[in-house]
């Protein structure tokens, strides 16, 4: 680490602690050239997750467009925004520590479909008919089928 002040190479570290809730560590330093401090914060690089959509296009991962839609499924079923926070809290943690970092919308989807299948029949089934692009009653027969098995 190059002291800021003086470009010298080398400091002592002097304190560490967590920062950011946990997501980061703050450590104070001091130069070994010019004796002044300085403060660094080490976190960890997350790889850029991208998506590959059923159009072929390929877009960023967007946490705030996964969140509205969950969130349209789960209107007026009792699913905190707490718990959808986790759901995607989850979701990315489980795309980062993969070895490839493209994936595609239908992953996405099923992962999502698990975890409402957990919590709620109709936030699923809400969300089934959007994701799997239902045309008809059928589609949603066989929907409600996957719970009867």
């Amino acid at each position: 680490m190059l002291c800021p002040y003086c470009q010298h190479p080398d400091s002592r570290v002097l304190e560490s602690r967590s920062a950011e809730s946990g997501f980061s560590i703050r450590r104070r330093r001091e130069c070994l050239n010019c004796q002044r401090r300085f403060t660094t914060y080490e976190r960890i690089e997350y790889v850029p997750i991208t998506i590959l959509k059923r159009d072929g296009a390929i877009e960023s991962f967007d946490r705030s467009k996964l969140l509205r839609g969950m969130v349209r499924a789960c209107e007026k079923t009792g699913i905190s925004q707490t718990q959808l926070d986790a759901i995607i809290d989850e979701i990315e943690s489980q795309l980062q520590v993969r070895d490839r970092h493209q994936v595609t919308s239908v992953e996405i989807g099923e992962m999502v479909l698990q975890y409402l299948q957990e919590i709620n029949e109709v936030a699923y089934v809400r969300f089934a008919s959007v994701y799997r692009q239902f045309r008809g009653v059928k589609d949603f027969a066989e929907a409600l089928n996957h719970f009867n098995n």
